[in-house]
């Protein structure tokens, strides 16, 4: 029996380099907006995994967090700088997982460029709180998954494939190397 990517017609996988790895980031990351940030992803034990807002993403695929000095996640940056970060734009596409290495640090400038004045929910001191440190995650590599043509052209295909019995997937994949 074929897999279903054999059945496919059009192109459904593309790997992605360099500044074309990181547009692709850059994009699904915008429609996410949020990830889970997984930490102790070396160790052989399971990971752990907190919800975290992207402050920011660079053109070249570098992520900004905001987080406590003594948060857990720290902490395990501190043993472990090896990070997954894991994102899902909308229900039937824009999934994105990026694996890379984390750095924290108490950049000022750094700070005042992500700070947002949500932010004060946790750190009550507002900007100047000594608590608040910038994560910095740069990507060594990731994988996506995604529609090529937007959601109703892609539920149009799947429903005309459903009624002719033939895959008609506008989705396409691949590893993401910047």
């Amino acid at each position: 029996m074929d897999s279903i990517n054999k059945n496919q017609e059009e192109e459904n996988h593309r790997d992605l380099s360099g500044s074309e790895a990181a547009k692709k980031m850059k994009e699904l990351t915008e429609k996410a907006k949020n990830c889970f940030f997984c930490t102790n992803t070396s160790n052989g034990q399971p990971f752990a995994t907190r919800p975290m807002s992207v402050q920011k993403i660079d053109d070249d695929g570098t992520f900004w967090f905001l987080s406590s000095v003594d948060s857990h996640k720290n902490e395990e940056i501190k043993m472990d700088s090896n990070v997954q970060l894991l994102f899902q734009g909308s229900t039937y596409s824009d999934f994105l997982s990026v694996k890379g290495t984390a750095l924290i640090s108490k950049d000022k400038a750094k700070i005042k460029e992500l700070w947002e004045p949500i932010l004060k929910t946790w750190f009550t001191e507002g900007i100047d709180d000594p608590r608040v440190t910038v994560i910095q995650v740069t990507p060594d590599d990731g994988y996506y998954w995604d529609n090529k043509h937007g959601q109703v052209v892609a539920f149009a295909k799947q429903l005309a494939g459903a009624v002719m019995g033939k895959t008609m997937d506008d989705s396409i994949e691949g590893k993401l190397s910047v």
